[in-house]
């Protein structure tokens, strides 16, 4: 009991500290004005940064504005507009399966949970997480390399696959701030608890990180 009371007080300090840093409702840094845009921008982000996609989409999202746009692409064309978000090959052929997938099953429809749109190519449990928290509201904690580092370093999991993640922290997170706190711990790790040079001489929760304690 006495653990569950201290961990319980250390998660309100760092999430108190995380609400000073980045506001109450930080919002995604991917630009997108659709819910099509969005699932391609989240798609294109695996392995690259949110601002290389932003600047990648304007010229994409330009060219393919649909579903069936995307469905018949010619994938060279793709490939030469994504390529700089690297791995484009593979990128380009899960955006134009996730299009068909899409048609086929789904009537063009985006589907609104996890498990049916982790069947869809390229769409992953955390990018099935990202995109059901941003656009229909749903929590859910999407465990990217950021979150796991940050919430590793601050000792609020031990484990290192990122579904275990996921459930240690839903664990000690309130549901309903579940999708706030995955954007905190994202932007923690994007612009202060990076994974090289972190900058530990200006952290306020200092206290708590594990790689303090054992340098």
């Amino acid at each position: 009991m006495l653990y569950i009371y201290v961990q319980t007080i250390k998660v309100d300090k760092i999430f108190t500290h995380l609400t000073t840093l980045f506001g109450a409702d930080p919002k995604c840094e991917l630009n997108f004005t659709n819910e099509l845009e969005l699932l391609v921008s989240i798609i294109l982000s695996a392995q690259c940064t949110d601002k290389r996609v932003n600047i990648v989409t304007p010229k994409l999202f330009a060219r393919y504005k649909t579903i069936e746009d995307y469905a018949n692409a010619d994938i060279k064309e793709l490939e030469q507009i994504i390529y700089s978000t690297g791995f484009y090959r593979n990128k380009a052929r899960n955006i134009v399966g996730m299009a068909r997938a899409l048609i086929e099953n789904h009537n063009g429809v985006i589907p609104s949970d996890i498990d049916t749109l982790t069947k869809l190519s390229g769409v992953g449990r955390k990018t099935a997480s990202v995109f059901i928290v941003e656009w229909y509201k749903q929590p859910a904690i999407p465990v990217d390399t950021h979150v796991a580092r940050v919430s590793k370093r601050l000792g609020l999991t031990k484990e290192h696959d990122p579904h275990k993640i996921e459930q240690d922290l839903a664990n000690q997170l309130a549901r309903e701030n579940w999708a706030s706190y995955h954007l905190k711990l994202v932007l923690f790790g994007r612009y202060n608890c990076t994974a090289k040079n972190p900058k530990c001489e200006n952290c306020g929760i200092k206290e708590f990180c594990e790689n303090s304690k054992n340098p």
